[in-house]
């Protein structure tokens, strides 16, 4: 049973003295201060062999460890650590560790981790930002233009040492190559830059997927970029693969694949001649090279321009009239009710639509992109009444 009291060895000394005294019995002197007969007798044989040191707190701390990390091993476990160009984790030190010692002395990969922290070998990662992700199952495919996908193949540098980044653009249902065009970045203006020369020889999507890296994606509200809100204007919706899944998008890696064998090895000796060889592998793969999954017949037989012409001036934003429309300012946010929502930088100028789903509560979108919501019940009260939107 625990002392009565916050300051344990006050009581302690107490007891004792009473105990010395006598005129009780032992169990009613037990009792008086809330304590077992048991813990009694304890400070009572502590007090007659160690005098009133005995009465203090003694460690918890057991007089072996048996399973405690042996320091030869321990001091292993650092040195891997550091050894090499790149630090090592728990997982690739426990397996080294079994080349020195016996398997009885291995310790688990948390123990190495604690052990390294403790050292103060593991410094703590940032909350890492992630793209919000983009809505799932995709809808189907029925035919040309419906669906384009879209994705950089893997950089090299050409023979004159500078880096190609290869950017193709492929029909999801015929399986036509519209553009691989090599580039020097994954900067926005040259993929805008691109993608405007795709859409004024084919005619614009109705979606375009894409993974979640730049610039098709970032980790602003609806995972918007400037490429993606440019393609929304232009009434396409950008739709993006899970992270880590890129069999959402296996026609297009598998494009990819035969791209390399073809052209990517060796590389050519300037940017200029590469491109010429991705215009030759497009004229073989669209024209010439029957495609299996088509049984056998070519992607350009298949494959016919959208009937959306790409327009040189970009529309206006129209949504229904039961929402609330508002212009994004310069600071991102939009004027609400003497306040302010915040929505994103990256949407600045452009007009968000707002609706109320519930009492007070609103979810924002950008065209037909949900970004969030916010309950007007929640603001954050400062010079003006303040809300941010919630995925």
């Amino acid at each position: 049973m625990p002392w009565r009291e916050v300051k344990p060895m006050d009581q302690r000394v107490l007891f004792l003295a009473d105990y010395l005294r006598g005129g009780a019995s032992f169990a009613a002197l037990c009792a008086r201060y809330g304590i077992s007969r048991k813990t009694g007798y304890k400070w009572v044989q502590r007090y007659q062999q160690q005098g009133p040191e005995g009465l203090e707190e003694h460690s918890r701390r057991p007089v072996r460890s048996p399973h405690k990390t042996p320091y030869r091993v321990r001091q292993a476990i650092i040195a891997l650590r550091g050894r090499g160009q790149e630090p090592l984790g728990p997982k690739k030190i426990q397996c080294l560790l079994r080349r020195q010692f016996s398997p009885a002395l291995i310790p688990s990969k948390t123990t190495i981790y604690n052990l390294l922290k403790g050292e103060g070998l593991v410094s703590a990662r940032g909350k890492r930002r992630r793209v919000p992700p983009s809505p799932q199952p995709f809808a189907p495919v029925g035919g040309p233009n419906e669906l384009w996908s879209t994705d950089y193949k893997g950089q090299f540098k050409t023979h004159d040492g500078r880096w190609c980044y290869p950017l193709t653009v492929m029909d999801h249902d015929s399986r036509f190559l519209l553009c691989a065009q090599g580039l020097e970045g994954t900067q926005f203006v040259d993929a805008q830059r691109t993608f405007r020369r795709v859409f004024r020889e084919y005619g614009l999507p109705g979606r375009i997927r894409t993974d979640n890296g730049t610039p098709f994606a970032s980790t602003a509200s609806g995972g918007l970029s400037r490429l993606a809100i440019w393609w929304v204007r232009l009434g396409i919706y950008p739709e993006r693969i899970a992270p880590g899944q890129p069999q959402q998008n296996g026609r297009h890696e598998r494009m990819h694949r035969t791209l390399k064998r073809a052209v990517s090895l060796p590389p050519a000796a300037t940017l200029k001649a590469q491109q010429r060889c991705f215009d030759a592998f497009c004229e073989h793969y669209n024209h010439h090279r029957p495609h299996e999954a088509l049984d056998q017949c070519t992607p350009a037989s298949r494959y016919t321009p959208s009937a959306r012409p790409f327009p040189e001036t970009l529309p206006a934003m129209v949504y229904p009239q039961y929402y609330e429309v508002r212009e994004v300012r310069t600071t991102g946010v939009v004027y609400w009710r003497a306040g302010q929502v915040y929505i994103s930088h990256l949407l600045r100028g452009e007009l968000i639509g707002m609706e109320e789903v519930d009492d007070g509560i609103w979810v924002v979108y950008y065209g037909p992109i949900r970004l969030g919501g916010f309950n007007e019940r929640h603001a954050k009260h400062g010079v003006v009444p303040y809300w941010s939107i919630k995925v």
